[in-house]
């Protein structure tokens, strides 16, 4: 088991998101919409730092979505962007997101245990086994089916694992792989560094609970999420372990409710980039006239607000209200977005995380400062 993020006294674990991508998870044409230049990730991983956070989480990309200011068309490659981080910081985990199915597993193994060694074993890896095939195009790579990709998933941990772990050298023949002599060394720096995955389709979910750590899935209701919570705990039971779900939520903090609405609506709705929501619904296979107008009026502002994770928009005892409803439905993690977040997370280091210590799910960043 790794020593890791999961381990800390915090029981509602909370990160940032795709800072590492500009415009961040927010697809807005306002002006403080945000910038991913590398001394604002380096301000915000050292703040996030310094307020307690348990981690930093990117989102890889390779080319933007297209539109008026082509969303997320400027973005940073993750391994190198945590180990960078990893020297900057000194006690937040910092993880990195790899394509499988780009990145050689002998390659990544040494890449990422170069990472693990600088952060002294804050590394944490997010495996994605398939993404846009518009992407992995500029590679000349085919994505395999969906379930296929799954087992070319699997096939890539493997290895990774055994090159982590194994002191002598060995031989794979997979459907996939097929090494000779595989050596790996150095090995992580204090155990095997968190994985997580986000699973979402049966398949995803199953290589997720049987293979990693920790499940990146959707919030949408949080009553209805109950019953899908139930369903992954007996999933994870199924592999002998308590599995750990993360979800991914938007942020807007504001000293009234009045103010945090009228926000909201002006960057999600008022000034939303429409011509990249509609290319990301098409791209999702969303028909562009559901059936209820109304519908489909929220998809597009919760897409907007956040790329369809789920909407934190109150005062910070609303917003640390919400969070103990979500950590209370079984849900052991967020990864949060903001629309600035040099800007927006000083307000919720301040205001939302001692809440939060009130309530009994976080401890004062002091006290998970390493010894």
């Amino acid at each position: 088991m790794p020593r890791d993020v999961l381990s800390n006294a915090n029981t509602l674990k909370l990160g940032i998101f795709c800072t590492n991508c500009s415009g961040g998870l927010a697809v807005t044409r306002v002006p403080e919409r945000w910038e991913a230049s590398w001394p604002n990730n380096v301000r915000v991983a050292q703040l996030c730092d310094d307020a307690g956070f348990d981690f930093f989480l990117p989102v890889a990309r390779w080319k933007g979505h297209r539109g008026e200011l082509d969303f997320e068309g400027t973005s940073w490659e993750t391994i190198t962007w945590a180990t960078a981080l990893l020297a900057a910081t000194k006690s937040i985990t910092v993880f990195g997101t790899v394509h499988v199915p780009l990145v050689h597993p002998v390659f990544a193994a040494k890449q990422m245990v170069t990472a693990d060694a600088v952060g002294g074993g804050r590394f944490g890896l997010n495996i994605v086994c398939g993404w846009n095939p518009d992407e992995f195009a500029m590679f000349g790579v085919a994505q395999h089916d969906h379930d296929t990709g799954y087992e070319y998933g699997t096939e890539w941990w493997t290895i990774v694992r055994r090159l982590w772990t194994e002191d002598e050298p060995f031989d794979f023949n997979g459907r996939f792989f097929q090494l000779t002599n595989a050596i790996g060394r150095p090995k992580p720096a204090r155990g095997r560094p968190v994985a997580i995955n986000a699973g979402i389709s049966p398949a995803g979910r199953n290589f997720c609970a049987k293979n990693l750590d920790c499940m990146l899935t959707r919030l949408t209701d949080i009553n209805n999420d109950r019953v899908e919570m139930a369903k992954l705990r007996a999933l994870g039971q199924q592999y002998g372990k308590e599995i750990n779900v993360f979800a991914t939520a938007h942020v807007v903090l504001r000293p009234t409710q009045r103010e945090a609405d009228e926000y909201y609506h002006h960057y999600a709705v008022e000034m939303a980039d429409e011509e990249t929501l509609d290319f990301m619904l098409a791209a999702r296979g969303v028909p562009a006239e559901p059936a209820s107008p109304d519908v489909l009026a929220l998809r597009r502002r919760r897409l907007a607000g956040g790329c369809g994770s789920y909407p934190l928009v109150g005062t910070a005892d609303a917003i640390a209200a919400e969070l103990a409803r979500i950590s209370e439905a079984g849900f052991g993690g967020l990864a949060l977005s903001f629309v600035n977040y040099l800007d927006e997370l000083p307000a919720f280091a301040t205001e939302v995380l001692p809440r939060l210590e009130r309530l009994g799910l976080r401890v004062p960043a002091r006290s998970l400062s390493p010894a």
